[in-house]
């Protein structure tokens, strides 16, 4: 599975790969160990998972044995994670159920990636995604709740908010949010309360873990 890099003005490495499990794991494998020799001050963990559903998407999405690539780029305070493919049909994000396959992949990125997309290229498609470089886990928490908020507010049909507004209108969307999230826990017939438990949880475990 060869590769180039060019260093200047940004860091990136391209890595052509053949869509088999086999070639799935190599390509995992390399990403982490490029991230690796750049220095990169990323959760690795989050790198390697985005990689593997990425190249595993060709997989099962344009076929096995297709031909892809993936492109690693660092530049500035993110890295960005490119798949390109030959095939021109764009994936998109459904409502699914969570115990199926299908759909897992972009619910994944759209769950741990700062920003990520689509976009039809002069041969096929490419999948892309990005990570904060530098930021813990923490930042990156809230810069997917900042953009969630954000989106619930234009689905909602709230009027754009003034500067000084801004984080007023956040919080009340924060608790609308919330509490629609909880209608749906409830609907799925699962216990709200354990919901809310568990995320008062997992909050209070990465703050301690930051500390």
């Amino acid at each position: 599975m060869p590769g180039y890099e060019v260093t200047e003005p940004r860091l990136r490495c391209v890595l052509p790969f053949e869509a088999v499990p086999a070639e799935v794991c190599m390509l995992r494998k390399a990403a982490v160990m490029q991230l690796s020799r750049w220095g990169a001050p990323v959760a690795v963990d989050e790198a390697e998972l985005l990689v593997t559903e990425l190249a595993t998407n060709v997989v099962k999405h344009v076929g096995e044995g297709a031909s892809a690539t993936l492109i690693l780029e660092w530049r500035g305070e993110r890295l960005r994670l490119e798949v390109h493919d030959k095939s021109r049909v764009m994936p998109s994000l459904k409502l699914a159920d969570c115990s199926e396959e299908c759909g897992r992949g972009l619910h994944l990125l759209a769950a741990l990636a700062v920003d990520w997309g689509t976009v039809l290229t002069s041969v096929g498609k490419a999948v892309w995604c990005e990570i904060s470089v530098g930021a813990g886990r923490a930042c990156r928490r809230i810069e997917r709740a900042v953009g969630a908020l954000e989106k619930y507010q234009e689905v909602a049909g709230g009027l754009a908010l003034s500067r000084t507004g801004r984080v007023a209108g956040l919080d009340e969307s924060a608790v609308e949010l919330i509490a629609d999230l909880l209608h749906w826990t409830a609907a799925q017939g699962r216990d709200p309360d354990d919901i809310l438990d568990r995320a008062q949880m997992h909050y209070e475990a990465e703050a301690a873990e930051a500390a």
